[in-house]
């Protein structure tokens, strides 16, 4: 709900300003908030109150003689804090002089004498006006979490891509370039080094702001409700939300673990258009919202945490968390994904955040406009990301090893890309360094064979995954680069002999330890598309009722 403006009335005389707020809201109190401040001090102190929670001030009337702070030297100051809003003077008939030179030389807006009685004809009149004038240029600020940072800090990136990721409303603003930054900034009892800084709507202020108070202030759950689960999902990539919507809604008590936001490598994706049931396709993180708010609604338990250790115990499943939280489960359903491959190249390492970022890092797309961007990978995820920031940037060049995108890329997005003016195609193309003084400046590229320096203020890097699967090969059997084998993979697998103690063969999706099962990219054999890795997520489903059952 937006909120009303505000109109302060400010007077030492405490029976003076009882009668200026009781006049202010018999008139005006349908339309703005009236706050009353008894000297210059306590008016400065509410008027940083209300800028640190983006309320909006239309006028502040105040007395001239007060001690400790006249009227005009509070207008003069409050100026600086809300330079829009309307600033009157109220003065005695004596003090009518100095009341036009603060008008003049402190551009205030008008003054008043007292007494104002009756109110229908000295007061409202020139206060109608006045406000007025101020709706007339008055634009409602944005209503929800702002975030105070530098541009090219890996803090601030990650504080927003943490946001971003939860689909919280955010507003960015640049220390560095945005005025209204720093303005915000003195409102509060931080100073630029402490940075990033992330203002509530209901004015909670948190500096360099870690997980776990941001996972507190969204009102997440930080510890399990349960003693024991019947299946813990450990990822909300899209099948990881998957089972959680099955499992849940086929009754069983159902966990899913998340370490980082909902949708994985898929909920970063600009625009899935391939998904059944979505014609003109959805970003990958509405998709992720969906099944997440689906998820909870029928009784899936969300945790924000990361799974360090899963070991077994009297059969059931216990999993270690990162605070060091132990939840014990019958059976676990492993949807890790896989992370993006770090570009090993000189210079990479310290402009990571900084202009160098993996994955779409779709934060960041309106801080290209009208600049040269680069991207390196030739799969879904890379001509997604292209065809998003070609919106933005000037130019939008795609570096890829081999030949064409056919080998890689579905055919419809290698379609829009060569309908796209703006999107450059660079084959037999490498990155070969990144350069920079504290961010992204230029890029050294082979192409053809030979060195090239373009400058770049962006470089998004899509080079090919590895399963998240290193703190769990030592509990399950892994193929060679680490992708979880199950079913007929495992059975195969020489190690199958020794691993599987069951009379049965292991389902289709089970790992080498009864009740632990696995779907989605992290799986040996997994097929890399959202609509695969939904169908091994609900039918993971089906195979861990039949364990229940046995």
């Amino acid at each position: 709900m937006e909120k009303k403006p505000v109109l302060l009335a400010v007077d030492d005389d405490l029976q003076v300003l009882g009668a200026i707020d009781r006049d202010l809201r018999s008139e005006f109190r349908r339309d703005y908030r009236v706050l009353r401040a008894s000297s210059g001090a306590e008016a400065l102190d509410t008027l940083r109150e209300l800028k640190r929670r983006e309320e909006p001030l239309a006028l502040i009337l105040a007395d001239q003689r007060m001690p400790g702070m006249e009227g005009v030297e509070l207008l003069e100051q409050a100026r600086a804090i809300y330079p829009d809003a309307k600033r009157v003077l109220l003065t005695a008939y004596a003090d009518t002089e100095a009341a036009i030179r603060a008008i003049n030389n402190a551009r205030l807006d008008h003054y008043l004498l007292k007494p104002w009685d009756p109110p229908q004809e000295l007061l409202y009149p020139t206060l109608h006006d006045l406000l007025a004038a101020w709706q007339a240029q008055y634009r409602p600020r944005f209503q929800g979490v702002r975030v105070i940072g530098f541009q090219w800090s890996p803090l601030s990136h990650d504080l927003k891509d943490f946001l971003a990721g939860y689909m919280v409303a955010f507003q960015w603003l640049d220390y560095e370039t945005n005025p209204e930054a720093r303005l915000l900034l003195a409102t509060t009892a931080f100073t630029s080094a402490d940075l990033p800084v992330a203002i509530s709507a209901d004015g909670t202020v948190l500096a360099r702001p870690g997980r776990a108070a941001l996972v507190e202030k969204m009102g997440l759950p930080s510890q399990p409700s349960q003693a024991l689960y019947d299946v813990v999902v450990v990822g909300a990539g899209p099948s990881g939300l998957a089972s959680a919507v099955y499992g849940a809604s086929e009754g069983l008590k159902t966990l899913i673990i998340e370490r980082q936001a909902p949708g994985g490598q898929a909920g970063t994706s600009s625009r899935i258009e391939n998904y059944l049931g979505f014609p003109t396709g959805l970003s990958g993180a509405e998709l992720a919202h969906r099944a997440w708010t689906q998820a909870v609604r029928l009784g899936a338990e969300f945790l924000p945490e990361e799974v360090t250790d899963l070991c077994v115990q009297d059969g059931y499943k216990v999993l270690t968390l990162s605070n060091g939280t132990e939840v014990k489960t019958r059976a676990v359903v492993l949807t890790t994904g896989v992370s993006y491959r770090t570009l090993e190249v000189p210079g990479i390492d310290q402009l990571t955040g900084a202009g160098v970022y993996y994955g779409a890092a779709r934060t960041e797309a309106r801080s290209c406009d009208q600049q040269d961007v680069y991207i390196v990978g030739g799969g879904n995820s890379a001509g997604q990301a292209a065809m998003y920031l070609a919106s933005y940037a000037r130019r939008v060049c795609i570096v890829i090893r081999g030949e064409s995108l056919a080998a890689s890329m579905s055919a419809y997005l290698i379609e829009q890309i060569a309908q796209t003016p703006n999107i450059e195609i660079l084959p037999f193309s490498q990155v070969r360094e990144v350069r920079g003084q504290d961010h992204l400046q230029e890029v050294v590229l082979e192409v053809r064979g030979q060195p090239e320096v373009r400058p770049a203020r962006a470089l998004f890097v899509f080079i090919g995954a590895r399963p998240s699967t290193e703190w769990v090969c030592n509990t399950v059997l892994c193929d060679g680069k680490g992708y979880l084998l199950t079913g007929r993979d495992l059975m195969t697998d020489p190690r199958y002999a020794t691993a599987w103690k069951r009379d049965r063969e292991p389902y289709l999706l089970e790992t080498c330890v009864p009740g632990i099962f696995a779907a989605g990219d992290s799986r040996a054999g997994a097929m890399a598309r959202v609509a695969s890795a939904v169908g091994e997520g609900s039918m993971a489903i089906k195979f861990v009722h039949q364990y229940l059952d046995e």
